[in-house]
């Protein structure tokens, strides 16, 4: 019994080798350094709190967009992306999660949500990000967000809409300088949906007050 056992055993020992010398060939990928999207630091507005409560949406977006890579548009229209970067969650998420946050720290509408939860609010923001990257302008580069928003009432109607475009400038073509130009331009188009959404909200739940 102890002879028929050797040849069982020289053919696991030469499988392992071959396990282990298949694995140390394989390329090793390379480490991403993964960014938060920046922001300036900003004060609660001392307005009365709003009445209505709103729901904050992921917007919809294209299949590059809807990417942890930091898209970058390097000529006409080829997109391409950052090599070894990459954002902390995919730039719908970003987007959505930079509104929330600032709809809570300016305070004038303080019943917020998002689409993670199945919570009921008087209004709903979303709609399409059709841009979050950076593009190459003749010898400069300059981040382009567009945000096409619509905002609907509890019944999913919508009662406005407005397209937003930010283009920021780059001043360092480093990573590091793209996703600061981000975080600026995401600062810019946030404060600009922000104010519009809280103008919109008042003057639709002011023209239909909700029954008590």
């Amino acid at each position: 019994m102890k002879f028929a056992s050797y040849p069982f055993t020289r053919v696991l020992l030469a499988s392992a080798l071959l396990s282990s010398g298949a694995c140390s060939i394989l390329p090793k990928q390379a480490p991403s350094d993964v960014y938060r999207l920046p922001t300036a630091a900003t004060s609660s507005n001392a307005a009365t709190p709003a009445p209505w409560s709103l729901r904050v949406t992921r917007p919809k977006s294209s299949e590059t967009l809807d990417s942890p890579r930091i898209a970058v548009i390097p000529q006409g229209d080829v997109i391409s992306s950052y090599k070894g970067a990459r954002w902390s969650d995919p730039a719908p998420v970003l987007l959505r999660n930079r509104l929330t946050d600032a709809f809570y720290r300016d305070g004038r509408v303080q019943s917020i949500s998002t689409d993670d939860s199945n919570l009921q609010a008087d209004f709903e923001l979303g709609g399409e990000l059709q841009a979050f990257q950076s593009e190459y302008r003749g010898q400069g580069i300059e981040v382009v967000i567009r945000l096409d928003a619509r905002l609907a009432d509890d019944r999913q109607r919508i009662i406005a809409s407005r397209r937003f475009e930010v283009h920021q400038p780059v001043a360092d073509k480093q990573v590091s300088g793209v996703v600061a130009s981000f975080g600026q331009a995401s600062d810019t188009l946030t404060a600009q949906v922000l104010q519009w959404t809280v103008e919109q909200g008042q003057r639709h739940y002011t023209a239909e007050p909700k029954n008590q």
